[in-house]
């Protein structure tokens, strides 16, 4: 048996981690930018958890609260001169995937004056300042993965920024998720579920990588049960943060599969948000498998006997109707399947007609 595992991010779970930790941020600098969208760190109660950790241990911050859904690179560039210019030498990313994807982002800009929304995905292996992540949604694993996803307007849809951005420090507190509104809720956690199920069904995946995707099935076993039934106490929040933090550090080894990639148009030229792109691609993804052992597997972890099972969970939590043609659904697969990177972490040969298929049965049911 052999595997690689390498996990650099110091992670805090649980009540009160910023403020118990306090010190670990004036271990990593002296001043901080905070990145955040634009109202709900403000209102959940962690941007002043982080406030107060930083003049408790006398580190200075500057605020940047304009980070969109989606980040874009423009977004980026502009919250890269604010730290540029006030010499900030770390940055704390607060809030879901965006805020802290777009940390990491500005991260490497401020790190590298000569980068540009332009030449950034051709400029090969880039360093970044470091960066400290607070996530307050349960879905994203941005807190303890390398992955940037931004938007690209220029090339008119979202992907990786191309560089290895793993956070110092994560501070996991499910408090902040606890005001959360259902839809919500319910979109992160499918963005989780997919981010297990990809990395456990991917030609990367191995028995260590495998650990954190059954422990997170283990979870949604749970989860999905308290999710149908709208029961969002304070130990659902936890359970759901847990398991996306397990989906994020598999997914830190392994990457995404075809649903991520696949999602991404769905979201730039549909609006469908970004777990929903992933989940409602999942099934159909799951049935194209002809070698359905681990399928199986994961199912009778889930307390599944069959995938319609998992399927009836899906159409309960999630019902995805978007204006979406045969002709855009060929435009779509064909760009997908154009680029083999997308293809290579998926452990079956998929062709042109596998992902017109998925993406057809996903979304033309009716």
């Amino acid at each position: 048996m052999q595997f690689k595992f390498y996990m650099p991010t110091e992670i805090h779970f649980g009540e009160d981690v910023i403020i118990n930790n306090k010190e670990v941020f004036s271990k990593i600098g002296s001043k901080a930018l905070i990145v955040t969208g634009r109202s709900s760190a403000k209102k959940n109660g962690s941007y002043d958890d982080v406030k107060k950790a930083l003049s408790q241990t006398g580190v200075e911050h500057l605020l940047f609260d304009e980070v969109e859904e989606n980040p874009s690179l423009e977004t980026i560039e502009k919250g890269s001169e604010i730290g540029k210019s006030n010499n900030v030498d770390f940055i704390i990313g607060i809030g879901g995937g965006s805020p802290m994807d777009a940390a990491k982002a500005i991260a490497v800009f401020i790190k590298n004056p000569e980068i540009h929304k332009d030449n950034i995905f051709s400029a090969g292996k880039l360093d970044s300042i470091p960066v400290v992540a607070v996530p307050t949604t349960s879905g994203t694993g941005s807190e303890v993965t390398q992955y940037s996803i931004v938007t690209s307007n220029k090339e008119k849809t979202k992907k990786n920024l191309g560089q290895s951005i793993f956070p110092k420090a994560a501070f996991i507190d499910s408090k902040y998720t606890f005001a959360l509104p259902y839809e919500i809720t319910v979109n992160t956690a499918i963005d989780a579920f997919t981010h297990l199920v990809e990395g456990y069904l991917n030609t990367n995946s191995t028995n260590m990588s495998d650990v954190f995707g059954e422990k997170g099935f283990e979870l949604f076993k749970y989860c999905f049960e308290k999710l149908i039934g709208k029961e969002l106490s304070p130990e659902f929040r936890e359970k759901v943060m847990m398991a996306s933090v397990m989906g994020g550090i598999q997914i830190a080894h392994t990457g995404t599969s075809l649903p991520h990639g696949m999602g991404y148009p769905l979201t730039y030229f549909k609006g469908l948000p970004h777990g929903l792109a992933n989940g409602v691609l999942t099934i159909e993804f799951l049935k194209s498998f002809k070698e359905q052992r681990k399928i199986d597997r994961m199912l009778n972890i889930l307390g599944f006997r069959h995938l319609a099972e998992l399927e009836a969970v899906f159409n309960c939590l999630i019902d995805v109707k978007i204006d979406i043609t045969e002709d855009e659904i060929y435009e779509y697969s064909r760009s997908f399947i154009a680029n083999k990177n997308k293809l290579k972490n998926h452990p079956e040969e998929a062709g042109l007609e596998d992902i017109i298929r998925i993406y057809s049965k996903s979304l033309l049911k009716n």
